[in-house]
Order: C-alpha cells, then structure tokens, then sequence
C-alpha cells in the first residue's frame, strides 16, 4: 500500500527496468561527513572554477543530478584512474591553494576532482559528492531545512560555477543542490563513460521520498521490493532521476547516502580493469533487472561508485 501521508504518486508508471541499483553490498563508506568537510573547505577561500559548460546551454532541470565533484588526497593518482578506467580526459587548474582538475569525456564536463589532504584520524575516505539542479539555491535550502534538513555548507557564489549548497537530508546522506550559471546538461541517455544513474541508500525510503519530493517536487513511483525492503523511484518531467532504497538489513553499521553509477559496455571488463589500476570491487558485477550488469567499485583511495550496462535503445523516459 502506497504510504500517501509521506508522499505521493501521481501519475502513471515506469517502464520495467527503469532504475538500476541493485541492493545488497556491503556499506563500506561515510559519505555525509567526508562530503561536508570536503565541501566546508572549498568554501574557506574564494576559487575561481571552469564553467560546467562552454558554451552554455539553455537547458534547466530542476531535480536533475547535473554534476559530481570527487574529495580526494591525490589528484594525480585519481586522473590516473578514472583517465584510464573511464577515458575522462582533464584540466588542471590551480586556484589559491587548491588543486582542482575538471574532468571531461568527448569535450564535455562531466566531473570534477579537488585534492584535499587526508584527515589527521585516517578515518574518513575520499568520496563522490552529486550536485541536483534547483532554480534558486537559497530558497531550495530554506525549504529543505523546513522539512527536516541540515545546512552543512550555506548557499554561496562560486564565479562561472554559480549557486551552491551542500545539504544533509533528515536521515544523514549529503547531497548538493546547484543553479548552475552555464545551464544544465540536456536530457538525454548518458554515453558509456558517463554518469547514468544516483541511487540513495537510507534508513527510511518513504520519509525520504516525501522530504525530495517536497524539495525537488518529484513524481514518485513504487517498484516491487524484497520483503521488508522499499524501493522507491524519483522522476520529474518525463525522465527518471534517482532512486531511494533502503539499506541492507545485514550492515547494523551503514550510513545513509548516495551512490552515483557511471555507464559503461561491459562491467565485468570494466571491473577487471579497475583492479588492474589499483581499484577495489566491493560488488562483483551481477545482472539488474533491466537485464544489464552493475558493480560497486571503490577507486584507490576509497571513493566508491557504481558502474552501469545500460541495455542499446532503453531510455530513462517514463511510459504513461
């Protein structure tokens, strides 16, 4: 039964296959406070970053994952990599005391990466943090700490970047929110190379897709879920955008967060080659029910990322 005091679906239903995590791996990574410091510590010092497009577009996707940044201690060895796992080519740029390099595959962006020094306790890991697109930053953030939020890092101005928050969702799992000044990127399929897909993790799905939902104003879809499980897609326009999934019932020590899947042709090759450049796989690559293959993979210094077949002609359209 649809819980329609927490959210609500509106309309139609997806197409089968339409949201690629597949549940079960082992929770290996704290997002949210690797997230915030990296995030806090941009913010310390004015930075001077690419555009996110050049030239810019005209496109704006409210809800739409547009961009992630990678917190990292060594950004060579991450070129190395994601260069050589995913073809990602880059450029550097030296901004104060920041190293930054703008990731991009076929001449447009598609990531960033910041080098920030380990912390002193060793117990926090390099992390992928998603940027989700919002017209206006500062109400997107006065709205999402209405209904239970955390402001981890305050909306702020970043030249040719745009407007920026970095949030913690009511159960923990971090996320930015961005009004880009370039555009967003335009709706279309992600080629093999590019992030395709961002799945939350959370201790509860249902609270979860009420809180995006009234922050984001998705549409919400129930999919078929294990007993005792939820699995909850977000969509917005005609185009699914992520997921909510609950966390796996074996891990007593798993924190909410965010997981983000990059597209590729082959994930068992893909995953071989990973290792072969210093990387772990923390889920070995297994058939989704969209009839591809995902993985879980952790890069060398520990952030973790999911790898995604995506099956030749599918779409992310939703069916009516």
């Amino acid at each position: 039964m649809h819980r329609q005091h927490r959210w609500t679906v509106r309309r139609g239903q997806p197409r089968a296959g339409r949201d690629p995590f597949e549940r079960g791996f082992a929770a290996r990574c704290l997002f949210a406070l690797v997230a915030m410091l990296g995030a806090a510590s941009i913010g310390a010092a004015p930075l001077h970053l690419p555009a996110l497009f050049e030239p810019p577009t005209t496109e704006h996707h409210a809800g739409k994952v547009v961009f992630l940044e990678l917190v990292t201690p060594d950004l060579a060895a991450a070129e190395h990599f994601y260069g050589g796992l995913l073809g990602w080519t880059f450029r550097d740029v030296q901004s104060g005391s920041t190293s930054y390099a703008q990731a991009s595959l076929d001449g447009h962006s598609v990531a960033g990466i910041i080098q920030r020094p380990p912390p002193a306790d060793g117990h926090r890991r390099p992390a992928w943090l998603g940027f989700i697109a919002v017209g206006d930053v500062d109400a997107a953030e006065k709205n999402a700490l209405k209904h239970g939020a955390k402001t981890l890092f305050a909306p702020h101005t970043i030249p040719d970047r745009g407007r920026e928050a970095v949030i913690a969702d009511p159960q923990g799992a971090v996320f930015a929110i961005l009004a880009s000044s370039t555009g967003d990127s335009p709706d279309e399929l992600a080629a093999p190379g590019d992030w395709i897909w961002s799945s939350l993790i959370t201790s509860d799905p249902d609270a979860a897709a009420a809180f995006y939902q009234a922050l984001f104003d998705y549409d919400v879809y129930e999919l078929p879920a294990d007993e005792g499980t939820r699995h909850l897609m977000f969509a917005s326009g005609d185009d699914a955008r992520a997921s909510a999934n609950s966390l796996p019932a074996g891990a007593p020590d798993a924190h909410p967060h965010w997981i983000s899947y990059v597209r590729v042709d082959d994930a068992v090759a893909t995953a071989a080659r990973a290792t072969g450049l210093g990387g772990h796989v923390l889920v070995e690559p297994r058939t989704d029910r969209h009839g591809g293959k995902i993985a879980v993979l952790a890069d060398p210094q520990g952030a973790v990322f999911g790898l995604l077949e995506w099956p030749v002609g599918d779409s992310k359209e939703m069916s009516r």
